[in-house]
C-alpha cells in the first residue's frame, strides 16, 4: 500500500465526540473531551497538538477504540466504531515490545492475532523489518536494541498490518534529540517517495516543529476540557524545508496561539491572532495557574532581558535552553500572567515591570512579585483574605485542595494549591508548614500585606 495525494475520501470522522471520567470518591464526572468535530483523509498527514490535559492521548484512543466516546460517534471506513478499528494500527512513545520476543517475533505479533498464516506472517514481517532499517536484527532480543532500534520495531510492527491510518502518539519523545530527528526524516522521507504502507498518518504531538515538519493539517486543541480551537494549513511544498521562511512564520504562529489559549486560530496562519479576553471566571479557584516555579520564572526573565530589546524567539529560547514545549509554556504563560511579559508573533518580550523584576535586588524582586500576584492571581487574593478572616491566622491545606477539587480532577488541584503556595510563600503573603499541612499568614507582615 503506498501513499497517494490527498483526496476527498474520509477514512476516519468523529462526530460530536465529548468522553468523561469519574471522580474519585464518586463526586461526579470530569469531562476530558468536548463536542470534537475531526477528520482523517486519504493521502494526508494529520497532527494533534496541544497542550499537557488537552486529551490528545484520550482522543487517539477514542479513535482507534481502545476506549468509547461518553456521547458521540466515531466512523472508520464507513462504519460506526464499536470495538478495536481494525482499520488503524498504532505506534507508541514507550515502544511497548514484549521483552522475550524477538524483533521479528514482534513484529508478527498483530498478523498472527489476524490469523495470518505462519509463511505469509514471516514475509510481510522480513519485508517490514528491511523497511526500517533493522535487517540483520530480526533475531535480536528488544534488551540488545538501542532506543531508537526499538522504535524502529514499533514501526515496523504497525507497517506490517498496512492499516488504512497510522496512529502515532509522541513516538520519537522517548528519544534523544539526534536519534528522534533521524527517525523523523526517514518516516518523513518514506511518506514522500509514496513508499508509506498506510494511507494516512494521524499523529499526537507536543512538539511544535515536528508538527509543521510532518503534517499537512495541524489541529489545535485547548484545554479544560480538551476542544478543537481550530486547525492551521501547512502550505509548504513537500518536503517540508526548514530554511523557509514560511516554516518559521508558521512554528511562530502556533508558539503565539499556543501562547494565547484564548486567541483564535487562523486556518491559513496569515497574520498574527487578536487575543481575546477570557470571560471572568465564577470563581478564584476556577482560574488555572500555570505549573511554574518562581524560580524557573524569574531565571526565564533574567535570561531574555540579556537579548536586545529585552525580546527573545520563542523557538529558539526553546532550542537555548533544550526545553519541550510543554515545559517551556507554562514558565512563559506564568510570566505573562504576572504581567512580566507579552507575547506577539512567536516573540516574548519584557514588560517595563518585567525588566525591573529581572534585574532588581532580591528583596524589590519580592515585592514586585508581590504586587503582581493581588493583581492578577484571585486565587492567592482569596486564600489571603480566608487566612485574615480567621481569627488565629490559620487554616489546613485541604480546605484550599477542596475547593480546587471543584473544577480540576484530585492531582491537579493538588498542583494547582502547591503553585499558589510557591508564589503566595515567595511573595511573604503567607507560610506553609508541611509537617501540618496548614497556612499561616507571617506575623510581621501581616499589617503590611493589607491592600
Amino acid at each position: 500500500m503506498t501513499t497517494t495525494a490527498k483526496t476527498d475520501k474520509v477514512l476516519i470522522a468523529v462526530e460530536q465526540v465529548s468522553k468523561s471520567f469519574p471522580r474519585p470518591d464518586a463526586k461526579g464526572e470530569f469531562t476530558v473531551l468536548s463536542n470534537i468535530n475531526l477528520t482523517v483523509a486519504a493521502g494526508e498527514v494529520v497532527a494533534l497538538l496541544g497542550r499537557s490535559g488537552s486529551g490528545k492521548s484520550t482522543l487517539l484512543r477514542i479513535m482507534a477504540g481502545l476506549i468509547p466516546p461518553t456521547t458521540g460517534q466515531v466512523i472508520s471506513n464507513g462504519k460506526r466504531l464499536q470495538g478495536p478499528n481494525k482499520d488503524v494500527a498504532m505506534v507508541f512513545q514507550s515502544f511497548a515490545l514484549l521483552p522475550w520476543l524477538t524483533v521479528q517475533e514482534n513484529v508478527e505479533l498483530g498478523l498472527e492475532a489476524r490469523g495470518v498464516q505462519r509463511e505469509e506472517r514471516k514475509k510481510r514481517a522480513l519485508k517490514a523489518i528491511d523497511l526500517v532499517g533493522l535487517d540483520g536484527f530480526e533475531s535480536a532480543y528488544p534488551k540488545e536494541l538501542s532506543g531508537g532500534m526499538r522504535q524502529r520495531v514499533g514501526f515496523a510492527r504497525a507497517f506490517v498490518i498496512e492499516p488504512k491510518v497510522l496512529f502515532m502518539d509522541e513516538p520519537f519523545s522517548a528519544l534523544d534529540v539526534l536519534t528522534a530527528e533521524n527517525l523523523r526524516g526517514e518516516i518523513d522521507d518514506l511518506w514522500n517517495a509514496k513508499t508509506f504502507p498506510a494511507q494516512s498518518i494521524l499523529i499526537v504531538t507536543h512538539n511544535i516543529e515536528e508538527a509543521v515538519f510532518l503534517a499537512d493539517r495541524i489541529i489545535i486543541l485547548g484545554s479544560n476540557p480538551g476542544h478543537i480551537r481550530g486547525e492551521v494549513v501547512i502550505d509548504l511544498p513537500r518536503p517540508h524545508d526548514r530554511t523557509n521562511v514560511r516554516f518559521q512564520a508558521l512554528v511562530d504562529y502556533i508558539y503565539t496561539v499556543m501562547t494565547n489559549p484564548e486567541a483564535e486560530v487562523s486556518k491559513e496562519a496569515a497574520i498574527a491572532p487578536k487575543a481575546v479576553p477570557a470571560p471572568p471566571p465564577k470563581s478564584p479557584y476556577a482560574q488555572s495557574l500555570p505549573h511554574a516555579r518562581v524560580g524557573g520564572i524569574s531565571g526565564l526573565l533574567e535570561l531574555i532581558v540579556e537579548q536586545p530589546e529585552g525580546k527573545e524567539d520563542i523557538p529558539r529560547l526553546a532550542e537555548r535552553l533544550q526545553l519541550e514545549v510543554d515545559d517551556l509554556l507554562p514558565i512563559l504563560d506564568a510570566a505573562v500572567m504576572l504581567g512580566f511579559a507579552e507575547v506577539t508573533q512567536g516573540d516574548v518580550h519584557l514588560t517595563e515591570i518585567g525588566r525591573d523584576f529581572a534585574t532588581t535586588t532580591i528583596q524589590r524582586s519580592k515585592d514586585l512579585f508581590r504586587q503582581q500576584v493581588l493583581q492578577h492571581v484571585p486565587m492567592v487574593v482569596s486564600i489571603v483574605q480566608t487566612l485574615r478572616e480567621k481569627q488565629n491566622g490559620s487554616m489546613r491545606a485541604d480546605f484550599f485542595i477542596d475547593l480546587l477539587d471543584e473544577y480540576f480532577p484530585t492531582a491537579e488541584a493538588e498542583q494547582q494549591f502547591a503553585t499558589a503556595v510557591d508564589w503566595g510563600r515567595y511573595a511573604e503573603l503567607f507560610e506553609y508548614d508541611a509537617s501540618e499541612e496548614r497556612l499561616y499568614l507571617p506575623e510581621p507582615v501581616a499589617a503590611d500585606s493589607k491592600e
